[in-house]
């Protein structure tokens, strides 16, 4: 009875599975997905907050004048109130570097007043890189003149900002509190100030953009990351409208020993600050760690033109690579670089000699700014070493910004576009010697013809980002 149960179970399973088999069988593939025809990017508004002043109309004039934006750092500017005055002395003295690209603070014009971006509701979970990109936002979004306030606008907008290390400050108060045995003064809202994606967060929640929410993470190359993810998500349909960049609140004492321990920062001229930050310069020993945003709004064309708004210029290729070599030092051939560049070319549709500016990298770092020179050299060839290519460091002016970098000097770019002026490189006062006569980093501001840039952003671990802009 019982094998005669299990055989008419075992035949009954038998004949579904041959019904499903034949019927799953039948069915056609699935389709390919749909084609999302080609979606133009373009920039339509544009936010800054940099260590020559807090909004763009400021920070370009300033930087176009040759003016520095770096300065001696102040034991005040460690953030280390939560220590005893002894220790705060000790950790200053220890420092092997002292000078910073620092954003001026305060109530007039120029000037970053964090208090005009801590609401009564969110200040308390807003950490000083969520500040400075809110206030970026707001004003990359107030030159777009885009405030939507219809519902399906507000879907089709969203937002890609990143950072590179966070509230490394906020890390360090509460490792204080668990020494001192005092962990139940840690701020409910610690989480909430660290994590990266929280800059995005907070722009979303203040506008109410419901678009794609994103925040990358690639140390220097961030900001440049950001943006063209950002346009890839305008040109898959994921959103029109995107609020893009990077942010940076470094400034503090953990950030510039961790830099410092690393012997990546510039240690000769603690006495003569605004001489520290020397890209391409023989005499260069690191970087200046800098702070500060750049947002952009980035917009489909045919959105854009229909609204009638300005277009500063059109993001055309994006690229992408990987140094596979070191976690801090690139490879001496530059093919990293070498390799982000010519895809962003390829993507563009340009050819190498079709490009006026390139705005490097170039950090002020011994070797960084070697193989990068190296690799301009390399890709643009002759139109590089006869004079036609014209290229600088604006970190010159304004150091090192980190995550922040990458967006801020994308603006320096878009900006050298829209006004037809290539911004100069401070600190030359003798060139690498990978340098020749027609190829040689400006060292003074120059008025000229720019149609198409090339932008450069790299990064610790070896990721390397360029962005590539043209005028319609």
């Amino acid at each position: 009875m019982k094998k005669r149960w299990w055989c008419k179970s075992a035949q009954l399973c038998y004949r579904i599975h041959r019904s499903f088999s034949s019927s799953s069988g039948s069915l056609e593939p699935f389709k390919p997905p749909p084609f999302f025809p080609h979606r133009r990017v373009v920039v339509t508004g544009l936010g800054m907050v940099t260590p020559l002043g807090c909004g763009v109309e400021t920070t370009w004039t300033r930087l176009i004048k040759g003016e520095s934006g770096i300065r001696a750092l102040s034991l005040e500017d460690l953030k280390m109130s939560g220590f005893d005055r002894d220790t705060q002395l000790y950790t200053f003295n220890q420092l092997t570097s002292k000078v910073a690209g620092i954003v001026p603070s305060g109530t007039k014009p120029g000037e970053f007043n964090e208090s005009s971006w801590l609401d009564s509701k969110h200040g308390k979970s807003m950490a000083r890189f969520i500040s400075y990109a809110l206030c970026a936002a707001d004003e990359a979004l107030q030159d777009a003149n885009w405030i939507p306030s219809e519902q399906d606008e507000k879907e089709k907008t969203g937002v890609s900002i990143g950072g590179g290390i966070g509230s490394i400050g906020d890390i360090l108060d509460a490792s204080q509190l668990i020494c001192e045995k005092k962990i139940r003064r840690l701020s409910p809202f610690f989480v909430p100030r660290i994590l990266i994606n929280m800059a995005a967060g907070h722009v979303s929640m203040k506008y109410g953009f419901q678009g794609p929410n994103h925040a990358a993470v690639t140390a220097c190359a961030t900001g440049a990351n950001s943006i063209g993810d950002a346009a890839r998500m305008i040109q898959f349909g994921d959103a029109d409208v995107m609020v893009a960049g990077g942010t940076e609140a470094s400034i503090d004492a953990l950030s510039i020993a961790g830099f410092c321990r690393l012997r990546a920062l510039s240690t000769k001229y603690n006495s003569t600050p605004q001489e520290a930050s020397r890209p391409f310069d023989c005499n260069r020993d690191g970087f200046v760690i800098g702070e500060g945003a750049g947002v952009l709004v980035l917009e489909e064309l045919e959105h854009a033109e229909k609204r009638g708004a300005k277009i500063y210029a059109e993001l055309r290729g994006y690229g992408m690579s990987g140094d596979a070599h070191h976690i801090t030092q690139p490879h001496t051939d530059g093919r990293g670089a070498i390799l982000a560049m010519s895809r962003a070319l390829k993507q563009s549709g340009l050819s190498p000699n079709q490009v006026d500016y390139v705005n490097a990298h170039a950090t002020s770092t011994p070797l960084g700014d070697m193989v990068e020179a190296h690799a301009i050299k390399s890709l643009f060839s002759t139109h590089a070493t006869s004079g036609a290519l014209a290229f600088s460091s604006t970190k010159g002016a304004i150091g090192h910004l980190l995550g922040a970098a990458g967006a801020v000097e994308a603006i320096f770019t878009i900006l050298a576009l829209h006004n037809g002026i290539a911004p100069l490189s401070l600190n030359i006062s003798n060139p690498d010697p990978i340098f020749e006569e027609a190829f040689t980093p400006l060292t003074f501001s120059k008025e000229m013809k720019i149609r198409a840039a090339l932008s450069n952003a790299f990064g610790f671990g070896g990721t390397n980002a360029a962005l590539l802009f043209a005028k319609l």
